[in-house]
Parts: structure tokens; C-alpha cells; sequence
């Protein structure tokens, strides 16, 4: 198999690996997936990486649930990681056995919330049918693909520096859409910066869901909004009540021609 493994920025360079895969299941019922890279086979190929023996293991629990182990072996020369992403790759939520579990797990949750029968009445809104909640899901979905593809750092794709400001850079790529079901043939261009902001993560997570902040955030792109509606709501994950809810698909009417999915 081979992977190029990426960050949803431009600043953070991508892991190529070439590697094969060995899925095995145990007499005592678990599973164990095995990646083991084969970079060495290919000695005129010049990597900043080597992924060492690495994967999972899937063990049963009662009540249907699994226990997931996951291990990542890396050798990494992550001198062109830009300084504001070093903590993030170092703490093993871009690459590592953290980012692969955390993936796993919206996964999971993603797939009992297009299955759930028991919907809260606070979450029907217009949608209220499986079919159109499974629909809505699979669309949110799409979109989260295409954003992570419109800002990665893909060798496939080459990003220009518009300015050099240091880590105010704004860079800018195009690329063609063709034979994309569901998006129209043309070009494709994205525009991605990174910056610091004085504030606490989850305050910055919380103000951008929040509805009664969306009319804020979305006047900086559409111009300015008066009022919108809130015709759609699926949630993937939410605490115990009164927990608050973390992970949800948001469909909101900004006007009577502009509908936004969030």
C-alpha cells in the first residue's frame, strides 16, 4: 500500500509511506492490523519519514462494544514543520495513534447517529425522516472530504506564498474538478492561512458553533445577514444530559435563495 499521510494545512508537510498491511484474528477472537513499511525497498526515494512496525488491535467487550489499541511507530526529520504546528505533530494529533482513534471514534459515531431510531424531539426540526438524516450525514461528510483536500499540503497539488509575512502567510492553490459526481467541472481555488488568536480553544470551538454567533461569522462571507433559521440539526455526539452537545450537522437558511450546511 502506498499513503500520503495529511494535516489540514499547507504548513505542515505530508508523510509519503510505502508499506504492507497484514490483518490476522487471534483464537480469542480479536483482530490485530499490521502495517510494516517497505520505504527500504526503494532506495533512490528521498523521505523525511519511515514508519516503523505500527497498527491496532481490536479486542470484544460486553454490550457490543470493542476496545481499540493503537500504535504508531515513526521516524520523523520534522525540521520544514512550521513552529506553530510543532506542538500539534509532537503531541500525536496530526499523525499520530491519537489522530487515528479520534478518527475512529467520530466514524462510529457518525454511523449510530445515521442508525438511531430514538432522535430527541429538539433534533427533528424539518428533517425528521432516517432517510433524510442518513442523506444529510453522507453530505456533511462529502463536505468535510473537500475541505481537507481544498487546504492539505498533497503533493499533487502545488501551493503559491501571495505574501511572506512570516506565519501570516496566505497561500493559494487551483486545481481541476473533473468527473466529480455532485460538483460542477471547472477550477478549484483555495486560499489558507494560519494564525494565532489570544483565546482558549474550546472558547474559539464554542463561539463557531454556537447559533446565536453564526450570523457574525457568516456576514464576513455573504455580506450582511440579518436573520436566519435553523431548519436542520443531526447531532453525532452528545453528552449525558445536561451535557452539551460537541459533534453535530447543522443546516441553516441565511435567506430564501442561500442555504449553508455546517
Amino acid at each position: 500500500m502506498t499513503a500520503e499521510f495529511q494535516v489540514p494545512s499547507p504548513l505542515v508537510p505530508t508523510r509519503e509511506n510505502y508499506f504492507v498491511r497484514y490483518c490476522k484474528q487471534h483464537s480469542d477472537g480479536s483482530w490485530a492490523v499490521v502495517d510494516v513499511s517497505l520505504d527500504s525497498l526503494r532506495p533512490n526515494l528521498i523521505s523525511r519519514t519511515r514508519r516503523r512496525p505500527s497498527g491496532c488491535l481490536i479486542q470484544e467487550l460486553p454490550n457490543g462494544y470493542s476496545k481499540v489499541t493503537w500504535i504508531e511507530h515513526m521516524e520523523v526529520d520534522d525540521r520544514s514543520v512550521h513552529t506553530m504546528y510543532k506542538p500539534l505533530v509532537h503531541s500525536g494529533l496530526a499523525f499520530g495513534a491519537k489522530r487515528w482513534v479520534s478518527t475512529l471514534e467520530r466514524q462510529c459515531e457518525r454511523l449510530a447517529s445515521s442508525m438511531a431510531s430514538n432522535i430527541p424531539a429538539s433534533d427533528l426540526s424539518v428533517i425528521t425522516s432516517p432517510e433524510g438524516r442518513k442523506s444529510m450525514l453522507k453530505l456533511a461528510e462529502r463536505m468535510v472530504m473537500s475541505f481537507c483536500t481544498g487546504v492539505g499540503a498533497s503533493t499533487a497539488h502545488a501551493w503559491t506564498t501571495m505574501s511572506s509575512t512570516g506565519s501570516d502567510d496566505v497561500r493559494v492553490m487551483t486545481r481541476k474538478s473533473m468527473d466529480d459526481p455532485g460538483r460542477p467541472p471547472g477550477i478549484v481555488l483555495s486560499a489558507a492561512t494560519s494564525f494565532w488568536i489570544p483565546v482558549a480553544p474550546k472558547r474559539v470551538f464554542d463561539f463557531l458553533r454556537d447559533e446565536n454567533s453564526r450570523s457574525e461569522v457568516k456576514c464576513l462571507g455573504f455580506g450582511l445577514v440579518v436573520d436566519f433559521m435553523n431548519v436542520a440539526n443531526v447531532l453525532e455526539k452528545q453528552t449525558e444530559p445536561p451535557g452539551p452537545t460537541w459533534n453535530c450537522s447543522s443546516c441553516v437558511r441565511f435567506t430564501s435563495k442561500l442555504t449553508v450546511l455546517s
